[in-house]
């Protein structure tokens, strides 16, 4: 799709005015008085053994969310008493040659070659360092990077205008590739044919990436939480687990569907899906401003401990067997992540809530207005757990083994969906995304 000049010059508008608001946002977050900050957008690396090939760059998020650029190399510095500055290597003869870079550098940028003589300037002073490691970044305090990155991921959860628009573009060029997905499966069909039509249309549709490696797993292998697809083809009767989603400017969608190859569910499979369902739909309803991610995750776990109680897998109370943590042998990770700019986004256990807990969750505080969340609760039947001495031991009375050994073979099913928190309620971004093959 290709967008008119004044579509160009809208946008280019809104990131001038979004990146001033998130750097003034930041200033002010950190309230620095002497210290100075340095932020590295990171270098491409050399793929083993293939000469001059580099693996595809991506800008750390924490430079490209402040400087919206890919470019490789950057330095982007501030000075509480000067403000902002960026750093760049200047674009070459060989980089127009050879990748057709732009004509020429970012307006108001320095080259990187003065940042040694702009270090040396305060060389007296405490250095942060955010970003990717930075060659000629001298000692830094780990203590205080450490303090002003969790400023910078405070400010980076909540979305703005332009990042919402550009992860609605990334949600519905994945939409547009579920949606050709469920037409394709079927049995005899291979686990790398749905994957490459997938993306096809996620690229066909405004997609300027992949968010991650696409899962497509089908039977057995849908246990495995994260399956790159292979050559094996569906089977009727079993399940097929696609987790995938497109990327557009470094904003991504998150999404995963679980469908019967043949078309319809066993009545097995129906049970089970309908639990998981249920239970995206509880966490979903409890995405509202100042929730602890924590209690969103534990009412997942409550409704799939209750479900797999009355289908014959658990025995016990529901409340027992999450506190237990006999649930955490078929539902082995959290309910979801922080996704936005990159697929796990600005997500983190607040200071002093590491947990030794099986799973470990990657969020640990309160929903605010602006975050976006996946909510993916899922039921695996993975031979590695349940074959675990220590889990066999610990659950020994809450689990029936014998009737889970029997469903080995049966793999997993899990639905995700991006969910963002808005200021007296939530939205499911992805809602179009298909949920079913009728």
């Amino acid at each position: 799709m290709t967008r008119s000049a004044p579509d160009e010059h809208r946008e280019a508008g809104l990131v001038e005015r979004q990146l001033a608001r998130r750097r003034l946002a930041l200033a002010d977050a950190w309230d620095l008085t002497d210290e100075i900050v340095l932020i590295g957008a990171g270098s491409p690396i050399t793929i083993p053994g293939r000469r001059d090939l580099t693996y595809p760059f991506h800008a750390h998020l924490e430079y490209l969310y402040l400087a919206d650029r890919e470019r490789p190399g950057g330095v982007l510095v501030f000075d509480p008493d000067e403000g902002w500055n960026e750093f760049v290597v200047l674009i070459t003869r060989a980089e127009r040659l050879w990748e057709g870079a732009e004509e020429s550098d970012p307006a108001g940028a320095t080259a990187i070659d003065e940042l040694p003589g702009w270090l040396a300037k305060r060389k007296d002073r405490r250095v942060a360092l955010l970003g990717a490691p930075i060659d000629a970044a001298p000692e830094h305090a780990e203590a205080l990077s450490d303090e002003l990155r969790r400023h910078l991921n405070h400010v980076r959860r909540a979305k703005d205008e332009l990042e919402l628009q550009r992860m609605r573009r990334a949600e519905g060029a994945t939409a547009a590739g579920f949606a050709r997905l469920v037409e394709l499966i079927e049995p005899g069909r291979t686990e790398r044919a749905l994957q490459i039509e997938l993306e096809a249309e996620f690229f066909r549709h405004g997609a300027d990436g992949v968010a991650f490696d696409t899962i497509v797993a089908g039977g057995a292998n849908s246990a495995v939480l994260h399956f790159p697809p292979t050559d094996r083809r569906l089977q009727a009767g079993e399940l097929v687990l696609v987790d995938a989603g497109a990327e557009y400017r470094g904003y991504d969608s998150d999404i995963t569907r679980t469908y019967p190859v043949a078309g319809d569910f066993t009545s097995e499979q129906r049970e089970l899906f309908g639990i998981v369902e249920r239970a995206g739909e509880e966490a979903t309803t409890r995405c509202l401003p100042r929730t602890e991610f924590r209690d969103i995750h534990r009412s997942a776990q409550l409704v799939i401990a209750d479900g797999l109680a009355d289908f014959g897998l658990l025995r016990g109370r529901a409340e027992d067997l999450v506190e237990n943590e006999a649930v955490s042998v078929f539902f082995p990770h959290g309910v979801g992540h922080l996704v936005g700019l990159g697929v796990r986004d600005a997500g983190e256990a607040l200071p002093g809530r590491a947990r030794d807990e099986f799973p470990p969750l990657r969020v640990d505080l309160p929903l605010l207005p602006g975050y976006v969340t996946t909510i993916e609760p899922g039921i695996y039947l993975v031979p590695a757990l349940l074959h675990d001495a220590e889990f066999r031991e610990k659950n020994r009375d809450d689990v029936n083994w014998d009737k889970a050994e029997a469903m080995i073979g049966f793999g997993g099913i899990r639905i995700e969906n991006n969910v963002l928190v808005t200021e007296d309620g939530y939205e499911v971004l992805t809602a179009d995304v298909p949920r079913s093959r009728q």
